[in-house]
């Protein structure tokens, strides 16, 4: 194998796929097409390639759209709303780096009144039966907002991710997706300095 012109023997030898020029046999390695999406994952699907329990998967959803794509973070089973999907590696793990700090928009319903006053929470809608919130994360750790309205006795009944960043949701609707383009996503982050260099 030949990265740049130079013979690699190794093969724990690390590239970036997106940055380096990569032959095998002499034969260049042909590059897909940068590109990234915004995807309405529907409930109970798994944010997973392969699922060993047989449950449907996002990319079991996608077809042939998400073939090459690797999703920038998770939506748990139980929750839907947007993820991006890229095969634009760096871009995906510069996404979900937690010292990027990207603001996360979840719109969640919980059982019961929240009267509470919670840091990144506002209230939309309440009554003894349920409560409707806005929720904003800077980090998406794993069941983070389940956790928290259960440390304060309100079981999540529904979560949906309507925001990453500057990117919406918008009208999609669970299952959908659509294409992204570059300055979209430059336009997504702009205070963002360490952006990587999309699709080079």
């Amino acid at each position: 194998m030949r990265v740049d012109g130079r013979v690699i023997t190794s093969p724990l030898h690390a590239v970036v796929p997106e940055r380096v020029r990569i032959a095998v046999d002499d034969a260049r390695q042909t590059r897909a097409s940068w590109r990234t999406i915004v995807f309405h994952k529907p409930r109970g699907v798994v944010t997973t390639r392969h699922d060993p329990e047989g449950r449907t998967t996002i990319y079991d959803v996608l077809g042939k759209a998400g073939e090459g794509l690797v999703a920038a973070g998770r939506l748990d089973l139980a929750s839907s709303g947007l993820l991006v999907l890229s095969n634009d590696t760096q871009l995906a793990n510069w996404i979900t780096d937690p010292r990027n700090a990207i603001p996360r928009v979840y719109v969640v319903t919980v059982r019961g009144e929240v009267t509470a006053e919670l840091p990144g929470v506002v209230v939309r809608k309440r009554s003894t039966r349920e409560t409707h919130l806005v929720v904003e994360l800077r980090q998406g750790r794993n069941r983070e907002i389940r956790n928290l309205f259960e440390s304060i006795g309100h079981e999540v009944t529904r979560l949906k991710r309507v925001s990453f960043g500057g990117l919406e949701l918008g009208r999609l609707e669970p299952g959908e997706w659509r294409d992204l383009t570059r300055s979209q996503i430059r336009a997504a982050f702009p205070a963002s300095s360490t952006l990587p260099s999309i699709g080079r």
